[in-house]
């Protein structure tokens, strides 16, 4: 096979298909559509999908992998659910963001407009293969999606179902492409095609994410890591406290949005972290500790230097006392990933200044960080969770995948 060729002509195909003004009854009703579809074969995905397991268990991966890998029919009907949300949503397209007209009569508009051809590179989650479309499809953008080969089979049967559905509803033929091949070099050859592709966004590990940011001649818009934090403060109430601590780490240990790190102040710690970390190691969580935190609780490992910057995406929890709030938003400057970071506190002062001084793309104040999702924040589902600043942040949902244009209607004007 000819690497170059193969994904030159995925890319052409989608730079050509002209997705950009379908309308929008089109549109949406492609996706529900594709709902429909991916729900009437349920069985047949989770057919593909057990291949996928299977291979995983045989190359031993890990259990959190083999978890964001695994599609179940609560999982399928989600994937659909997020589809149909997306297709309720206002089309971004074509909304004018503001407008004004000028002493010599011009009438100047910033208009919305698609990105144009978004390049989607995933590892693990297949139901990301069903996000992407939905979100591309909806703000008008033509798709070239790569998934991991960990996933092959899965995805494979939802682009093909999926493509389908999409083109037998009117749209554009070509605006879906998904790479069916997972030899590793199609990455680089699709990251090089800037006259094809406008943006690329991966969604991965850090090794994926730094190899492309440093070898794409095309934009990118990263999904950061997540080493997520939970404060919980001196005036913290300790029930709440418990309950979304526990919820943050436990609840899907092995997505980027649960909690790594967390921060005890020095006043409630020997309050809070006794029934706290019993209830973790009732849910098999390994602890690592600071030298504080095993003067409180005996039998937990030592946390090192590497561990408060470490994503596990795992049942493993780094703990560590605080002297005060400024203590706390200092470790979470210099460790954290910019991605969700939480406070646990009933002081209103205290709250309002961790929300406004932590420089993380979603703050919560008394509430778990695995909110921190396209569907759960009201955007139908999500292409990624930026941690970056540029363009856009945070979850990524149909206004982050568009850019705009200025549309000016005159008169005949023209400049002195």
């Amino acid at each position: 096979m000819n690497i170059r060729n193969y994904i030159l002509k995925k890319a052409e195909k989608a730079k050509n298909a002209r997705l950009g003004w379908t309308p929008s009854d089109i549109k949406n009703q492609a996706l529900l559509n594709i709902a429909d579809d991916i729900l009437e074969n349920s069985e047949k995905i989770i057919s593909e999908n057990l291949k996928d397991i299977k291979n995983a268990e045989k190359k031993k991966l890990s259990v959190s992998l083999i978890d964001r890998l695994r599609l179940n029919n609560k999982r399928i009907r989600s994937m659909a659910d997020g589809l149909r949300q997306v297709a309720r949503l206002p089309d971004p397209v074509g909304e004018v963001i503001e407008g004004t007209e000028r002493p010599n009569g011009l009438v100047i508009e910033k208009v919305r407009v698609p990105l144009g051809v978004i390049g989607i590179i995933y590892e693990s989650r297949p139901n990301v293969t069903a996000d992407s479309v939905g979100l591309c499809l909806k703000s008008g953008n033509c798709m070239v999606l790569r998934g991991g080969s960990e996933a092959i089979n899965s995805n494979k049967i939802l682009a093909e179902i999926i493509c389908a559905s999409a083109y037998a509803s009117g749209i554009p033929e070509g605006s879906i492409q998904f790479i069916d091949k997972t030899d590793r070099k199609i990455i680089l050859q699709m990251i090089q095609l800037a006259e094809y592709i406008d943006c690329i966004i991966p969604r991965g590990g850090a090794g994926l994410i730094e190899y492309i940011r440093k070898n794409s001649s095309i934009p990118v818009i990263a999904h950061g890591k997540g080493v997520c934090h939970t404060f919980v403060d001196r005036d913290a109430d300790i029930e709440k406290a418990v309950k979304i601590s526990f919820n943050a780490k436990v609840q899907r240990p092995g997505v980027c949005n649960a909690m790594e790190t967390l921060l005890v102040h020095r006043n409630i710690a020997e309050r809070f972290l006794p029934s706290m970390i019993s209830k973790y190691k009732a849910a098999g969580v390994e602890i690592r500790g600071c030298k504080n935190t095993k003067k409180i609780i005996s039998g937990i490992k030592s946390a090192t230097e590497k561990d408060w910057s470490a994503e596990y995406l795992d049942l493993v929890l780094s703990v560590k006392i605080v002297d005060s709030i400024d203590d706390a938003i200092a470790h979470i400057e210099k460790y954290g990933s910019h991605h969700s970071d939480a406070i646990i506190t009933e002081n209103e002062d205290s709250a309002e200044r961790f929300l406004k001084e932590v420089d993380s793309s979603s703050v919560y104040w008394n509430a778990s960080t695995r909110f921190t999702d396209g569907g759960e924040f009201g955007l139908g589902a999500e292409i990624g969770i930026s941690t970056q600043k540029m363009h856009a942040r945070g979850p990524m949902g149909l206004k982050e995948l568009t850019s705009y244009k200025f549309v000016i209607r005159g008169n005949g004007q023209i400049r002195e």
